[in-house]
């Protein structure tokens, strides 16, 4: 890969996402207290918490996935750019030895063939 540092600014780091996204849990997200119970102290029981790490993790990945999927694909073009400039350079010079084969051959028959014929007519 590149020896140059992952560092886009562009992407939010999770305590950035984490500050913007994490709203304050909507009625539906804590339990109602049964009749007669306590109101609830304001902490977050267990599947409270597991629901709102489910909803940033979605949330961070919805947001990082095109622009991971444009620096991955900006990171390949860069690094196999070189790679395909020797493959078609290797295979330029072989494609014009095997040419140059060819045509010696096919010239040296036809002069062979040529020369057969004018003895043949002498």
């Amino acid at each position: 890969m590149s020896d140059v540092p992952f560092n886009d600014e562009s992407i939010p780091v999770l305590t950035e996402v984490v500050a913007e996204t994490a709203p304050a849990p909507a009625a539906a997200d804590v339990p109602a207290p049964a009749a007669g119970a306590e109101p609830p102290s304001g902490a977050l029981d267990d599947e409270a918490w597991h629901a709102l790490e489910e909803r940033i993790v979605a949330r961070v990945l919805d947001r990082l996935q095109d622009r991971v999927e444009l620096v991955l694909e900006d990171q390949v073009r860069t690094s196999m750019a070189p790679v395909l400039d020797h493959v078609v350079t290797r295979l330029a010079t072989e494609l014009r030895d095997g040419l140059q084969v060819t045509v010696e051959q096919v010239v040296a028959r036809a002069v062979a063939q040529e020369l057969a014929h004018l003895r043949t007519r002498n």
